[in-house]
């Protein structure tokens, strides 16, 4: 628990500390990253480096998604995952771990099974339990970046999309 705490530390630290420039990743495809940075800055938000397109899971997501390894050892990574607007990923649960999704830049929701959606912004932070079905995204309009702190032996079970009326229905703008 101790090393977890201390992760969690190091993240809040990472958060004063300058980034590494997107630009110079490598990828297959070109990430819009002055786009992303134009919609985080607008709003007098910081952004934390955008990583490389989520390819490896994009069929688990409605739209584009980036990953971007903040800091990972000890038994714990975390993770900066960017959507960009009207991207959602499935309904899905993580097991041996659970997960603390802390906002990072713009605006998004999660919804944990049988619950109501709630809005995310940055500095906001939940922490959804291991074995909860649950899904995260962006809002309609803004990119949304998230940490996303778990147990690094975790594994993510994919379930359904989530049902589009649930998302079409939450506020517009």
């Amino acid at each position: 628990m101790k090393k977890f705490l201390a992760g969690i530390a190091a993240v809040i630290l990472l958060a004063n500390l300058s980034n590494a420039d997107a630009k110079s990743k490598k990828s297959d495809e070109k990430i819009p990253t002055a786009e992303i940075e134009e919609s985080i800055h607008a709003r007098g938000e910081r952004v934390f480096p955008i990583g490389r397109a989520n390819t490896t899971y994009a069929k688990y997501f409605t739209g584009r998604s980036y990953v971007a390894p903040i800091a990972m050892g000890e038994g714990f990574s975390v993770m900066n995952v960017t959507f960009e607007p009207k991207c959602i990923n499935n309904w899905h649960i993580h097991h041996g771990s659970c997960q603390i999704l802390v906002g990072v830049a713009g605006r998004g929701y999660y919804q944990i099974w049988g619950q109501d959606v709630v809005e995310m912004q940055p500095g906001d932070s939940v922490i959804i339990p291991e074995g909860v079905k649950h899904w995260h995204g962006a809002s309609d309009i803004e990119w949304f970046q998230h940490f996303s702190i778990m147990n690094e032996d975790s594994t993510t079970e994919w379930l359904e999309p989530v049902d589009p009326e649930i998302y079409d229905n939450l506020p517009k703008g």
